[in-house]
């Protein structure tokens, strides 16, 4: 097992690794930028250091400082946890050729998946099903990807190979207007993500979006968690995520599932790892691969009963799955609540701070969080500020006490997207299960 623990992240995640690192005896190091010196997981880590002010570029994004306070305090390991430099494969790389362990899949992996053409191809040799689309990227002849675009079927959708986070994509729903929309694309993409590779997919109307969970120890093993929704979405974002997604049988499960644990050990995966489908008239279709532990892997822990972080500690540790396929059963339902700190009716970031805060409790009831009472909400980073998981035996069960853990919990001093949450869960198509990815942002009645 891994000795000592940098954890190159912030808020609820960095304290949700530090914990599980003291459930396993493995001393953390707590890396933070000026404005962070008060994050609770800051207080509870063995040692911290400073890597840089407010700035992302200059502290989280900072690769060099990063590793440089790994090698000042006798780190082992580096935990990315979610965003910043999480899917980076440079950081994997270098993490690794700096003599530390990378705790997530090895750089290779993380390329591969990272760039959406070379994903599709793996998974079509793999069997996992993908969306009709360009087989590659597009080139300038206007002419062939107007005949690409006809074998697809408008809609299509132009994707940046290099994107993600639902930047980089443009729908197109007319032939006029297709060479118009590479060419924007390719720009935009060049901009973004200093790639101008753009590919073409068949343009799903109205798609759920689940995830399958993965795990894999890199030794020839791989298992898949079951699924979660995550349709319930602003700006291509995810709010609301559950487990198990309404309406999938045990058989569906198992088929895809199984299609993406093969997958893993095809590409050689190791760690955590979610295969992201969009899911329409019953067909799953692939559309990427997060190589990272997921916002939303709480859901997956309390239906599965499997420490996904710890997994992560054991395998970067060398040591193979605790796990086999077999030991993998669902049990009751899971939803979480993405607690953000913005204007529930205009999404505006709200930075403060926080003058008391009650957390909600009770059976089945679970808040990941970094926040307390009379902490900063600093502006520099991502507003989300807590999650809340509710659990039950059924679905119905879970609705129930997510409503009163919603009506319990206390956020004074900034505002919060509470009332949004609340708004969700009273909806009667989202109590009905299966709303599409559109359903929040153009069909939920009553919206704040």
């Amino acid at each position: 097992m891994l000795d000592k623990v940098l954890i190159a992240n912030r808020g609820e995640i960095a304290l949700r690794i530090l914990r599980a690192c003291k459930e396993l005896g493995i001393k953390t190091v707590a890396v933070h930028s000026t404005v962070d010196r008060n994050l609770m997981h800051v207080r509870l880590a063995d040692e911290s250091v400073c890597i840089g002010p407010a700035a992302s570029a200059q502290s989280y994004l900072n690769i060099p400082a990063i590793i440089a306070a790994a090698e000042m305090t006798d780190a082992v390991a580096i935990h990315p946890g979610y965003g910043f430099l999480a899917e980076n494969a440079d950081f994997a790389e270098q993490v690794e050729n700096s003599g530390f362990v990378f705790i997530g899949p090895k750089p290779d992996s993380i390329r591969l998946m990272g760039d959406k053409v070379s994903a599709i191809e793996a998974m079509k040799k793999a069997g996992v099903p993908t969306v009709p689309g360009s087989g590659g990227p597009l080139g300038d002849d206007a002419a062939e990807n107007q005949k690409i675009a006809k074998r697809i079927g408008f809609p299509v959708i132009i994707k940046a190979a290099g994107g993600g986070g639902g930047r980089g994509m443009r729908v197109v729903h007319t032939e006029a207007n297709l060479h118009t929309a590479i060419q924007t694309t390719k720009a935009e993409a060049k901009a973004a993500f200093n790639n101008d590779m753009v590919y073409m997919e068949k343009f799903l109307e109205n798609p759920r979006h689940i995830e399958i969970q993965v795990l894999a120890d890199g030794q020839g093993n791989a298992i898949h968690l079951g699924e979660r929704d995550c349709s319930m979405q602003r700006r291509h974002q995810k709010v609301v995520e559950e487990a198990p997604a309404p309406g999938i049988s045990q058989e569906v499960r198992d088929f895809i599932g199984g299609r993406c644990a093969k997958a893993c050990i095809d590409i050689g995966y190791r760690g955590a790892g979610t295969f992201e489908f969009l899911y329409e008239n019953g067909e799953f279709y692939f559309i990427e691969m997060n190589t990272r532990v997921q916002v939303e892997h709480p859901v997956t822990e309390i239906i599965t009963g499997v420490d996904i972080i710890k997994e992560q500690l054991r395998i970067a540790g060398g040591l193979p799955l605790s796990f086999k396929q077999e030991d993998i059963k669902v049990k009751g339902h899971a939803i979480e609540a993405r607690i953000n700190a913005e204007d529930p009716h205009s999404f505006v970031p709200c930075a403060g701070d926080i003058h008391r805060y009650h957390p909600p409790g009770g059976p089945g009831i679970r808040m990941d969080t970094h926040i307390y009472s009379g902490y900063r909400v600093p502006p520099n980073y991502d507003s989300m500020v807590a999650k809340l998981i509710a659990f039950g035996d059924s679905r119905e069960v879970a609705m129930a006490r997510m409503r009163g853990a919603l009506d319990e919990i206390l956020v004074d001093g900034i505002k919060t997207n509470i009332a949004l949450h609340r708004t969700i869960m009273n909806d009667l198509n989202f109590q009905r299960g299966g709303t599409n990815i559109h359903y929040l942002e153009h069909h939920m009645p009553g919206k704040p």
